[in-house]
């Protein structure tokens, strides 16, 4: 069964069954997005279920025309929750010290585009958790969700130069992480087919 219009309508009246079927519908999807910005499936679980309290508490006051923009309306939900989540647990979670002494100029990334990195979404996955929380944050606004740099400030009320130190830390640790995998599975590699 898909989502329509009316199933919508219903579950903005408070209808029991066409919340659970929203819910089944986007729970998976939603805890995708809700693992990216936390630490551990615990966190993004608590995230997810008040994610979903909010949106049917909110989508009676809320119009939708279409399911697409329901759907919109339900990611921007959870990665508002996930954002006050993190922002709960760590009150300074940016680090403005670099700002200064840090330009734009210096921020080039190493392209790795043409490689086949061979790691799982899964791991990939435990990487951006393993951010800290700035930098995870940061990296999930502009690379998931493709908020700009000023977007993001505002948003987190940081300046755009710790948006941009924060992404390109954030960057540089996942590229080395992504670095000590391929080493490792090659490693790995080598030491069965020399056995």
């Amino acid at each position: 069964m898909g989502l329509d219009i009316d199933i919508i309508s219903e579950a903005q009246k408070g209808k029991a069954s066409a919340q659970e079927t929203i819910y089944d519908l986007y729970s998976s999807a939603m805890l995708g997005v809700c693992a990216r910005y936390c630490r551990n499936l615990a966190d993004a679980e608590d995230v997810l279920q008040d994610g979903f309290f909010k949106a049917f508490t909110k989508m009676s006051k809320s119009r939708f025309e279409t399911v697409p923009s329901f759907s919109a309306w339900l990611k921007r939900i959870m990665i508002n929750t996930a954002l006050n989540h993190i922002r709960a647990q760590k009150k300074n979670l940016f680090i403005d010290e670099w700002n200064d002494n840090l330009e734009s100029s210096d921020m080039t990334y190493e392209d790795s585009s043409d490689s086949n990195i061979g790691i799982s979404q899964k791991e990939i996955l435990k990487m951006i958790q393993s951010l800290p929380d700035g930098y995870r944050t940061i990296f999930n606004l502009f690379v998931f969700e493709k908020y700009s740099h000023q977007d993001i400030a505002v948003t987190l009320g940081i300046s755009v130069n710790t948006s941009k130190t924060q992404l390109f830390k954030a960057r540089k640790i996942l590229q080395q992480k992504i670095k000590e995998q391929q080493v490792k599975e090659e490693t790995i590699y080598l030491i069965n087919n020399a056995l």
